[in-house]
């Protein structure tokens, strides 16, 4: 989940290497460094901490011109986030650098045999091992390219490594298995990084690379071997936004930027989706329709707030399809070892695409021989690529490490693929099917409308600063948002919060209610009056218990607003939709409680935003 830049052209390395790493830091941000070649030599800095530490030194002991250099934002795996830790690392002679991404598995035993051969590792980590034996390599006479496919082929794990060789000065050499790492092509110069926005401002030519291949850079091309040093080819694409999309626009935090992103982020995923009469396409469900006829259970994995989003589908699916339909965590999926046909249907969602986790769960699922759809946000990135379908949600990039715009799209995507489920196989009228896409189509609107209303959510955070804990609650769709507020909170406010289905309030959580605790309580639109009527007694419960209840539901609803101490009004909107509108109200509460209290809102401690080791 590091965030890796690599760069060869005419350009001042430094610079292109710096400012690729200030768009990659919310993918870890426990230190940074730099390594360039100049004259036969490595020049190298790195810093514990943010990018601003390793700036700062740079500032004050500038480094020497050059145009080929790597860089590296950290999320601390091996090894305490400290400068001895810190990317890049050096081997034993100090002629290679390295950075590194995901985790070496064999670390310790490679490492036993290098200080056995005489190796001095200064670090605690993985990548060190990886630098010492590329060193090794370039020792007997190869080149660099051939060295790293002779490391790759000893290293066991998930890694991108990118390295530059001080004898050779117009090269970057990179590997990948199992870890993001996407090619830039320019003109008179390349580029690497662990995602597009490394390089975004200089082209949106890129090419995305398989599994356990080697790239070699120069300014004039780009060759990509396999491990094995077979010749392979990556895919060119282009990345169809630009630089400004990466900007605050503004903001205060890219997070609250993307925040008010959301109704056009929902109407992009939308866009296309039909016919002039009515019917549902989508063009990268590349499943055909008979063997989408024969699914007959279908298993939504993923991880954090992607796994909220499968629960809002479950509900969705289910009820429009009569298929069953599972939720599960993709890091358990595996390792319990579930029952898997060629009639299951694994849908895989991950913004990021490279969800470590979520990523081995799909490799299972297929040698299981079930289809795989994954549900991404990330052009060409690893989960869609090794599946037999996806379904891409046109978010625009997300820079926040708390996924906002991700979420909202992620459910949008899942309706999608439910109503075309329900279409192919004739589960709902036409009809029925066009009258759910206008109302997804109406939602950019709405979503719209809660935007505008975010001063009294702001007002709602002035008066919870200092709260302890905060409860969420929430029924039948209305859970998955109740469990999202929640985590939204925990990562960003750093306080104690929970969500819960308010069913469960007499089976043991009441117990936690006391005079002027934070409840949010997320009521089921009128039209399901009996699970309006449980939801109102819900509140009722805990208000005359001390609670203070903070009240989401429709505009117009005087019950709700009866029991509200806080009365936040949601549009009407079909009861299976309502947390697309629901969880705007929370995800700005969290932004605004978080900002108050002094938090780095785009940057939480200990997170990063794409997990790539398991």
């Amino acid at each position: 989940m590091c965030g890796i830049v690599g760069y060869v052209g005419m350009k001042q390395a430094q610079d292109v290497v710096i400012e690729g790493l200030r768009r990659l830091e919310y993918r870890g941000y426990d230190s940074a460094g730099i390594a360039l070649v100049h004259e036969g030599d490595l020049a190298t800095d790195k810093r514990a901490g943010k990018l601003a530490n390793l700036e700062k030194a740079i500032a004050e002991t500038p480094l020497p011109s050059s145009t080929t250099g790597i860089g590296h934002t950290r999320w601390a795996t091996h090894g305490a986030p400290t400068d001895a830790n810190a990317h890049p690392h050096l081997g034993n002679e100090s002629r290679l650098a390295l950075v590194h991404n995901g985790i070496i598995e064999n670390f310790a035993e490679l490492r036993r045999e290098l200080e056995a051969a005489g190796h001095e590792l200064r670090s605690e980590t993985d990548t060190e091992v990886a630098a010492h034996l590329l060193e090794s390599e370039l020792a007997t006479g190869v080149g660099l390219t051939v060295a790293m496919q002779r490391v790759c082929g000893r290293l066991e794990g998930a890694f991108t490594l990118v390295a530059v060789d001080s004898h050779d000065p117009d090269r970057v050499v990179a590997a990948r298995r199992n870890s993001p790492l996407v090619v830039g092509l320019g003109d008179g110069e390349n580029f690497l990084g662990s995602d597009v926005a490394a390089f975004i401002e200089h082209t949106r030519e890129a090419l995305e690379l398989g599994q356990d291949q080697v790239v070699t850079i120069t300014r004039d091309g780009v060759e990509v071997t396999g491990f094995d040093g077979r010749p392979a080819a990556g895919n060119r694409y282009y990345v169809d936004w630009d630089l400004s999309a990466a900007e605050k626009d503004g903001h205060d935090w890219f997070m609250r930027k993307e925040i008010f992103e959301q109704p056009a982020a929902v109407a992009a995923a939308l866009l296309g989706r039909h016919t002039e009469d009515g019917r549902l396409q989508l063009d990268e469900v590349r499943i055909d329709d008979a063997e989408l006829r024969d699914v007959d259970r279908i298993i939504v994995v993923g991880c954090g707030t992607a796994a909220y989003a499968g629960q809002v589908a479950k509900y969705a699916i289910e009820h429009w399809t009569r298929i069953p339909v599972e939720v599960e965590l993709a890091h358990e999926f595996r390792y319990r070892d579930p029952i898997l046909t060629r009639n299951t249907l694994v849908v895989a969602i991950s913004q990021s695409g490279e969800t470590a986790d979520t990523l081995m769960a799909i490799r299972h699922a297929r040698a299981q021989r079930s289809k795989v759809l994954a549900i991404c946000n990330t052009n060409g990135a690893t989960i869609p690529r090794e599946s037999d379908a996806v379904i891409y949600t046109h978010a625009g990039p997300e820079i926040g490490v708390a996924s906002t715009k991700g979420f909202v799209t992620q459910m949008v995507a899942c309706y999608l693929l439910g109503l075309y489920l329900a279409q192919v196989r004739g589960t709902m009228y036409g009809d029925e099917i066009s009258r759910i896409v206008g109302d997804l189509e109406q939602v950019p609107g709405q979503v719209g409308r809660v935007l505008e209303r975010a001063d009294r959510v702001y007002q709602l955070a002035e008066e919870l600063v200092g709260a302890k804990a905060v409860l969420f609650l929430g029924r039948h769709a209305g859970y998955p948002v109740a469990m999202e507020g929640a985590l939204k909170l925990k990562e960003l406010a750093y306080i104690h919060a929970e969500g819960f289905a308010a069913g469960e309030l007499k089976h043991g959580p009441i117990a936690l209610i006391e005079e002027g605790l934070p409840v949010f309580c997320v009521v089921p639109p009128r039209g399901r009056d009996q699970l309006h009527g449980k939801m109102i007694s819900a509140i009722q419960e805990i208000r005359a218990r001390g609670a203070r209840t903070i009240v989401l539901a429709e505009e117009g609803d005087p019950a709700a607003a009866d029991y509200a101490d806080t009365f936040i009004a949601l549009p009407r909107v079909p009861t299976l939709l309502q947390p697309l509108v629901a969880v705007i109200p929370l995800q700005l509460f969290a932004c605004q409680l978080a900002t108050l209290m002094g938090h780095d809102v785009d940057q939480p401690r200990n997170l990063a935003k794409s997990v790539t080791v398991e």
